[in-house]
């Protein structure tokens, strides 16, 4: 299951990482999305590929949603739809309107222990904050996202168990906010391909699960 903010559900026209994942995760082996949501912002099936399969589309991820936003919905997800990985991405949104990095990590707790609540065996790869365009003129927000990630790497190993492991999925070093996104915090086809990668290697990494992803050059 995903669950992101804007950068995961994805607007109308966008392939989103999410189709970039499953199309190098079935080339590997059988796999299933799962999720209360399907649609891109504002309710739109305008995917990218068409032939984007509809269950493919499973994910829990909104417009302008965070840590604080879905701490609350994580455990009837995962307890209706049952996943055995949770794929994050979050806290942006958190950083930028909502709480500050304290405050949103006592909401990774919260969202944790409701998943585990619903689902004792449930894993989790956790992404941390990738700094949007806002990053680079406002210092002091730069701070709290990198505040934060800190954070968050430190909960991601006080907090992993053998029953329920977490794994912190390494961004991408060379993220360009010229080429992989295109307004500066959504991203692109070439930063679809990027966060698909960060999360099919740690996947792969951690539990031997898929592969590893493509080569740079096979992105364009």
């Amino acid at each position: 299951m995903t669950v992101g903010d804007s950068m995961t559900i994805g607007a109308a026209g966008d392939f989103t990482w999410r189709y970039r994942l499953w199309r190098h995760l079935r080339a590997v082996g059988p796999v299933r999305f799962t999720g209360p949501r399907s649609a891109l912002h504002e309710g739109s099936t305008d995917y990218g590929d068409p032939a984007f399969p509809p269950a493919a589309r499973r994910h829990l991820a909104g417009w302008g949603e965070g840590w604080l936003h879905h701490a609350p919905l994580i455990g009837d997800a995962v307890r209706r739809h049952r996943p055995d990985v949770l794929l994050v991405s979050l806290g942006l949104i958190d950083l930028g309107f909502y709480t500050d990095p304290g405050q949103t990590l006592a909401n990774v707790h919260r969202f944790l222990a409701g998943a585990r609540a619903a689902r004792p065996s449930v894993r989790a790869v956790l992404l941390p904050v990738i700094p949007n365009v806002r990053a680079v003129t406002d210092a002091p927000f730069a701070a709290q996202v990198a505040h934060f990630n800190a954070l968050l790497a430190g909960a991601v190993a006080e907090l992993t168990t053998p029953a329920s492991p977490l794994v912190l999925a390494a961004p991408p070093a060379d993220w360009d906010l010229a080429r992989d996104t295109y307004d500066g915090t959504h991203p692109a086809a070439p930063g679809e391909h990027r966060l698909a990668a960060a999360f099919a290697d740690a996947l792969h990494t951690a539990w031997s699960l898929g592969a590893p992803y493509a080569a740079a050059p096979a992105w364009a």
